[in-house]
Order: C-alpha cells, then structure tokens, then sequence
C-alpha cells in the first residue's frame, strides 16, 4: 500500500476540528505513504471549513444531510489506495491509525477498531451504549452476517477504496456503520480488527448521535439485510407448531393427562400455518428486494423457494388449495342441507369448515404471492445486486 487518505465527517465541529486534522496529518506523515485529509462537510454554518482549510484539509461539501451521506461522499473523493476515517470531536486518536496499517498491508480489505478492548475512558460513552445498545446489536450483527467483530458502532475504521467500492452503500444516517460490516460479511470481504481508544468528546453540546433513534436505525437495517431473525424463524415456528396440531386434531380431538385439544385448538393450528406461510413469504420477498436493490445477497433458500412459488406454480398450487377450500365448504353446505338448514353438531361441522377457510385463505394467499415475487422481479430496483452469498 503507497497512498491513505483520512476522511473526516464534519457539522459544526468548530471546537474540535481543527484538532484531529492537525493529529491526522502527524500520524500520516510518520507512516511515510503519500497521504491526504479530507473533511467532508454537511453544511456546517460554525466556520468549519475555514478551520479545516486553514489546517491543511481538503474541504467537500456535501448537500445530502447525515453521517452516511458525509462520508460516503468524502471515501468515494478520495484518490488514494485506502481511506481511514474518524469522527471530528476528538473521540478518536488520529495517531493510532498506525494500528490499522499491518492489517491492511496483510491483506485486509476493511479494519474495524474496537473500542472494548482499546479502552474507554471515563465519561466517553453513555451507559446504555456501553452495556447495552453496541453490544446487542454487535451479538445479532456476528450471528447474522457471519463476521467475529466485538464492535459493530466503532466509528474509526479503514478499508480500502476497491472494496469499498463494491459494497455500493447506500444508509445517509448513523446506520451506515451497519450497513458497511453487514455487506462486508454478505461479500466475504477479508475483514480485521484492531483495538481503538475511545475519549470524552470535545465538544460543549449535544452530541449528533440519538440513542433510540439510531440504535433502532441500525437494528432496523440489520433486520432488512438479514430478516431471519423478524421473518424466517418465527415462520418456522409458526409452521411446524401450527402443522403438528393440525395434523392431530383434524379428525379428532387429543387428550394430554386432563387436557383436552379439539376444535379450538385446530383454529389456532390453522392460524399459526397461515401466519408462518405469510412470515415465509416476506422474507423471500424481503430477500428479493434486497437483492436487487443492492442491500443483500440474493440467498440460495430464498431462491429456490421463489422458483416453487413463482406465478405459474403459485397459481396452479394456490388454486389448488383454493378450490380445496371451496369444495369442503360446500360440503359443508350440504349437510346442512341434509339437516333441513337446522342446528349442526358444532364440533363435527368446525372439523369440516375450519380446513375449508384455512384452504381459501391459504390458496389465495399463494397466488397473490406469485403475483408479488413476479412483479418485483420484472419492476424491481435498478442498482445491481449483490452476487450470491
């Protein structure tokens, strides 16, 4: 590696800005590589850029509004091999990212800091960061896109512009330092980590991080660009309970020790199948999307599901379970007729009609999912897609 440029996110960061610019040119300079700063500023009315100028940086402004939008637009300006980036409020020690370059120079396409095992110093980061927030969503970031990084929030990160180039980001907000591990994850990209200090902010107000706002923003992206946790386990929960009950009380009632399933039960199995299948079909649906907006990878299940399920299929099969439903419902009618349209056995006439509107409901729901899946491949996104994890 010959060249690292470091790329600063700026909104009105006067007190401090000029600071970690000064800090980063020193700690390039040591390294030897041919190097540049640039403060990417998102309409700072403080006098930043001048600061930043007058220190040495390299200025952009940058029209669209959030921290994503800031350094997308300062990484995707910068000339050299690899971008390093901090934030401008001190938090950061510039003259550490001479940890991020032996990992670089191995052959690490993106470095996270760590700020657990580098240190966090008192008053640096609130309690429910600490103890709560990076750490959940760290825990469900590893188990969803396969990566062993402790620090999913660490905002002091390098990586260089190739692989960056490819993970086509696309989060303006503070949910951007998700987007960038979980794409990373779903590319297979070589990632490392490093261990970073963490210090008290230097500013005297408010700092532009919202506690729940973000932490569900960043949560929320996680969902979408891997919904197995919102959508594929809970349907198979849905669908294996709701089918084993519906498997045993569809023409009896059970008895377990002085506990009696029947008919009621049947109606709860049956909701609980058309709820797994609906939660089933988001998720390829939400698979798809993803896919061709770029947010995901376009995943083998989700695939050959789609391909069970497409229009032609989802209408002969859903049709199939349609006219199921209609059949038992006329049977239905009919031993009703056979009564003379009097009372019925409840318990014998639900065991009938119970299947039958599960099966209009369910086949229904099967041919308008095929319409979907058929829809959004024909109109879908124009950004190109992930390639398959």
């Amino acid at each position: 590696m010959q060249s690292l440029t470091v790329v600063i996110p700026c909104l009105n960061e006067a007190q401090t800005l000029g600071k970690c610019v000064e800090k980063a040119k020193a700690a390039l300079q040591k390294t030897g590589l041919a190097y540049q700063v640039l403060v990417a500023d998102n309409g700072s009315s403080d006098g930043s850029q001048s600061i930043a100028e007058a220190a040495g940086a390299t200025v952009i402004a940058v029209a669209e509004k959030g921290y994503g939008a800031a350094l997308h637009a300062g990484i995707m300006a910068a000339t050299s091999q690899a971008v390093l980036f901090a934030d401008a409020d001190c938090s950061y020690d510039f003259a550490e990212l001479e940890r991020f370059l032996p990992p670089l120079e191995a052959g690490a396409q993106l470095v996270v800091g760590n700020r657990f095992t580098g240190g966090i110093r008192k008053g640096a980061m609130p309690f429910l960061h600490r103890y709560l927030g990076t750490p959940v969503i760290s825990f469900i970031g590893r188990k969803s896109f396969k990566v062993t990084l402790g620090d999913f929030n660490c905002g002091m990160r390098a990586i260089t512009k190739l692989a960056y180039e490819q993970l086509n980001m696309r989060s303006p907000g503070m949910e951007y330092a998700s987007e960038m591990i979980a794409k990373a994850g779903l590319l297979n990209l070589r990632i490392a980590e490093v261990p970073v200090s963490l210090h008290k902010d230097g500013r005297n107000r408010r700092p532009h991080l919202r506690t729940w706002q973000d932490g569900w923003k960043h949560l929320r992206l996680i969902l979408l660009l891997s919904p197995k946790w919102l959508l594929l386990f809970p349907a198979l929960f849905f669908l294996v309970l709701g089918g084993l009950l519906s498997g045993l009380l569809l023409f009896s009632y059970v008895k377990v020790f002085s506990l009696v399933l029947d008919i009621h039960t049947l109606y709860y199995a049956s909701v609980f199948v058309i709820l797994g299948t609906q939660l089933l079909q988001f998720y390829v649906v939400a698979r798809l999307y993803g896919s061709q907006v770029g947010l995901a990878a376009w995943q083998p299940l989700s695939k050959k599901m789609a391909h069970w399920f497409g229009f032609e299929k989802g209408l002969i099969v859903g049709g199939s379970i349609f006219c199921t439903g209609l059949a038992l419902s006329f049977y239905a009618v009919w031993q009703w007729q056979q009564a003379g349209f009097g009372p019925l056995d409840p318990v014998a006439v639900f065991r009938i009609i119970i299947p039958a509107g599960f099966c209009i409901a369910l086949g229904m729901q099967v041919v308008v999912f095929g319409f979907m899946l058929y829809t959004i491949q024909q109109l879908g996104g124009q950004h190109k897609p992930l390639p398959r994890a």
